[in-house]
């Protein structure tokens, strides 16, 4: 993988086996340039790869890319299995396992890795998650004896008290929210991170809880890059019609879902926020 996941996923079957390529480059390396094959998994474009995008353009293995976003880059890969209906990049695995006849064959952890990135990728379950087809797949990894109440627990219900005070924070002091416009901001300079000590995975699903709030459509979260201070990362969740996928490509310099979607500026704090509320302006008459 490019780099770093957070630290809730470790306890997943083989997590101990990835190598990350911002700390393991040199044993990389060479595994790329004598692959036979590669599969690209979960992204729409080739920069997504980050530090890996050089290595995997330049070998000459076919590339294969399964994936579930939006306008996808056709020119990477030689084969692309693009779902973009489906909820998840997981659901597209499933759903060649099935044509395959070979769902009910995959293993425990398998099937417990497949679950999970569904459930990550709706809220589990609570947006894009509609189809019935979702539950006649998930039934089948079930019916591999996966604990669905575990995996749950395991991701959503074990913050270190740093986290939970973390959130406290962003939430008393930093959230800023336009009633006017049924919108909500939050940001985390790192300098903030430095004073909750804040470990990787703290800010995962902090950009989701003010879509708790009652009347809000869209919640935004602007986060410093720890690697890169200067660049803010932003995180953009709605219900309903509100297409996050729009305001990043046009403001963001992102993409992603209508109602799930990320991007990137190269600015101060203070000029993120100022671009987000012009964005956020510019959408008024959807907002209202």
């Amino acid at each position: 993988v490019p780099n770093i996941f957070p630290d809730f996923l470790k306890w997943l079957p083989g997590a101990e086996s990835i190598l990350i390529h911002t700390k393991q480059e040199e044993q990389i390396k060479p595994i790329v340039e004598a692959a036979d094959l590669i599969i690209v998994c979960d992204l729409n474009q080739p920069n997504r790869l980050a530090g890996l995008e050089e290595g995997i353009m330049a070998s000459k293995a076919p590339r294969i890319l399964i994936d579930h976003h939006l306008d996808p880059d056709t020119s990477f890969c030689q084969a692309i299995v693009s779902k973009p209906e489906m909820c998840a990049a997981a659901e597209v695995i499933c759903s060649l396992l099935s044509e395959w006849g070979e769902l009910d064959n995959i293993s425990f952890e398998e099937a417990t890795c497949l679950y999970l990135a569904m459930m990550c990728d709706t809220g589990a379950f609570s947006f894009n998650s509609n189809r019935p087809i979702i539950y006649e797949y998930i039934s089948h990894l079930l019916a591999r004896g996966i604990d669905k109440d575990l995996i749950y627990r395991n991701v959503f219900w074990t913050a270190s008290e740093a986290r939970l005070r973390l959130q406290g924070y962003l939430l008393y002091v930093n959230m800023k929210v336009l009633h006017e416009r049924h919108t909500a901001i939050i940001t985390l300079t790192n300098e903030e991170r430095r004073l909750f000590k804040v470990k990787n995975g703290d800010t995962e699903g902090i950009v989701n809880i003010p879509l708790t709030m009652l009347g809000i459509k869209l919640s935004v979260f602007i986060n410093e890059d720890t690697e890169h201070p200067g660049i803010m990362k932003l995180s953009l969740r709605s219900v309903g019609d509100f297409p996050c996928d729009q305001m990043a490509s046009r403001f963001f310099n992102g993409g992603g879902h209508k109602n799930a979607s990320g991007g990137k500026l190269q600015c101060t704090m203070q000029e993120a926020v100022e671009k987000v509320r012009s964005a956020i302006d510019s959408y008024a008459e959807m907002l209202k």
